[in-house]
């Protein structure tokens, strides 16, 4: 993993035009990028569509980004142009339709089981509203603090917390009721 100063250093390069510098940036950050948005729309090629975006946005104002809010800025833009991704009418292939790497010595049964938990956590995310969604995806999937969510949706964090909380009734009810009917 680079130093903080190193991960500067590279970031003012990219700023001063540097393309190589750039693609490092981009390559630092693009599983960032793609995993929060394919947990925020539910398919690859939407996620990869939004990725996309995301990092032609970045080009165009990296100038303005400050260096150590990066990740957070990315956040923003990746929540916003999801949203805005969303909007368009919805194809039927979904995440669960996204191959899973293979394991050298695969246990059939756990693989089945991973498998069955990851499809219905991404048919949950579906019954949340979009903010809830943001909220859960980037406070319980990414790991961010209720402050850095806050900040990075433009909201407070009482709102944070709530919208997070009733995403998790809302993903308890369902998740019971998914595999109530598997059983």
């Amino acid at each position: 993993m680079e130093m903080p100063e190193e991960r500067s250093r590279v970031i003012e390069s990219a700023k001063a035009g540097d393309l190589s510098a750039f693609e490092q940036v981009m390559r630092e950050h693009e599983r960032l990028v793609l995993m929060t948005a394919l947990r925020l729309l539910g398919r690859l090629e939407d996620a990869q569509d939004a990725s996309q975006e995301v990092f032609l946005r970045l080009y165009r104002n990296l100038s303005k980004v400050e260096t150590p809010t990066l990740a957070a800025w990315l956040y923003r833009v990746t929540v916003n142009v999801c949203h805005d991704l969303r909007r368009k009418p919805a194809p039927t292939a979904g995440i669960e339709d996204v191959p899973e790497p293979v394991a050298a010595d695969p246990d059939p049964q756990r693989l089945t089981t991973e498998a069955e938990r990851r499809r219905a956590l991404t048919l949950s995310l579906r019954v949340l509203s979009e903010k809830e969604r943001a909220a859960v995806v980037l406070r319980d999937l990414e790991g961010l603090s209720t402050d850095e969510v806050a900040r990075i949706l433009g909201s407070s964090e009482a709102t944070v917390r709530s919208q997070v909380s009733k995403a998790r009734v809302k993903i308890r009810e369902f998740l019971e009721r998914y595999f109530r009917r598997r059983t």
